[in-house]
């Protein structure tokens, strides 16, 4: 009863139309209700205690990262890298937004981000080579999910402050699963080319061209290794690397590439900030449900109604990733890890599946909920850079959600593809 009423409320409250962070807050206090008491002091401690955690510092600091190198030219070399050494292949500007796509994922760590940069950079030029609108603007959006799964990733620190997982290991497992991402987007993309033949290639560069390139990138290549060397060696935590990562960018930004000035600094911040203020509110209000949520043990409730297949890890793990992925076509990735991944952790601890291994899977079918009508956040972001209808980009990503599907299917399958990786790298 008390599950049903907080997921009839909620749902409800987001179909009206209200922000999700309200409707949270809104389904805590109906819990409340339900449980016979109302105190406002839980509402208020619950909000600050969410909020006041070192770990989430790391949020603000990765989009200023993540800002700051998209107007400070290091995203733009990044293309220019890749479209130098693979521009050539039949079809090569798509592989050229996957190996940037890739390659900004571990800079970034925002689908969204990447996405938006991405589109900006190579869907004109795209379409300038023959490419239809659908064909560029669906790789630029599969190609941006990719960002929440490589380290440094907003998501997965979200999911380990929800959760109490650590969010190093997470970085680490989340390695091997984004670059079989990649993997998978070259396959689909290679399919792609070869069907149209009329997809023109750039001309081959030559290799004075292609190491004046890599050396300019190199800075920015430098990033990821900083982060994943440090977080490996125990130099600093995630939320030190995001400190590392904001700074390192800044100054990349200002003094070698000098493609922004001191004065773009205030513009800069002010964006990171309203993006970190929607995420951060958000967090506060899940807090606020996620106390309900166990004072009513729901998690109980969950684990109950599971329990014919408690024993059976993989065949939960399907059901799991079901239910992740009809709630992604409807809610954002953020609020989806805030609201559910609390209530089923109980569930897979329970049946002896691995914490880290159920964050990484968690995290990469919510991206691709990103992917997926009517709310598809990564397809409005495209949407708009392209500008172009939701109908035209929906026929171009079909093919990438299906495969990702795939690869979703095969990782529940096989978790070792997964978990031996991040031990091995952790």
């Amino acid at each position: 009863m008390t599950l049903t009423l907080f997921l009839v409320v909620l749902l409800g409250l987001i179909a009206l139309g209200m922000p999700i962070a309200m409707a949270l807050l809104l389904s805590a206090v109906a819990l409340m209700f339900q449980l016979n008491f109302f105190d406002s002091q839980i509402l208020a401690q619950n909000m600050l205690s969410g909020a006041n955690s070192f770990t989430l510092m790391a949020v603000p600091l990765f989009m200023l990262a993540g800002e700051v190198m998209n107007a400070g030219g290091i995203s733009r070399r990044i293309v220019n890298l890749a479209s130098m050494f693979v521009g050539h292949i039949r079809g090569g500007l798509g592989y050229v937004a996957i190996f940037a796509s890739v390659l900004l994922a571990a800079l970034s760590g925002s689908a969204v981000a990447d996405a938006a940069a991405l589109g900006t950079l190579l869907i004109p030029m795209l379409r300038d080579k023959g490419y239809s609108a659908g064909q560029a603007s669906g790789l630029i959006a599969a190609g941006g999910i990719v960002a929440p799964i490589i380290p440094p990733s907003i998501s997965f620190i979200i999911f380990g402050v929800a959760t109490n997982v650590s969010i190093t290991k997470l970085f680490f497992a989340g390695i091997a699963p984004g670059l079989l991402m990649g993997l998978t987007l070259l396959a689909v993309w290679t399919w792609v080319a070869r069907r149209h033949g009329t997809l023109a290639p750039t001309p081959r560069e030559p290799w004075p061209a292609r190491l004046r390139a890599l050396r300019e990138a190199l800075w920015a290549l430098m990033l990821p290794v900083i982060i994943i060397g440090g977080l490996r060696g125990g130099i600093f935590t995630p939320t030190e690397a995001a400190v590392v990562a904001a700074v390192y960018a800044l100054l990349v930004s200002l003094f070698v590439y000098r493609e922004i000035a001191p004065r773009d600094l205030g513009r800069l911040f002010v964006s990171a900030a309203r993006t970190t203020a929607v995420v951060m509110f958000l967090v506060a209000a899940a807090m606020v449900s996620s106390y309900m949520i166990t004072l009513a043990d729901m998690p109980q409730d969950l684990i109950a109604l599971l329990d014919p297949v408690l024993d059976q890890p993989r065949l939960l793990m399907l059901y799991l990733m079901v239910l992740l992925t009809l709630v992604g076509t409807v809610m954002d990735l953020t609020p989806t890890i805030l609201i559910l991944a609390p209530v089923l952790m109980p569930v897979v601890t329970k049946a002896g599946i691995d914490p880290i291994y159920f964050g990484v899977m968690f995290v990469m079918v919510g991206c691709v909920g990103l992917l997926t009508p009517p709310v598809g956040t990564v397809l409005n972001v495209v949407c708009g850079v392209a500008r172009i209808n939701m109908e035209t980009i929906c026929r171009g990503v079909w093919r990438y959600v299906a495969a990702y599907t795939a690869l979703i299917v095969i990782l529940v399958i096989f978790p070792e593809l997964i978990t031996v990786p991040a031990r091995w790298l952790y």
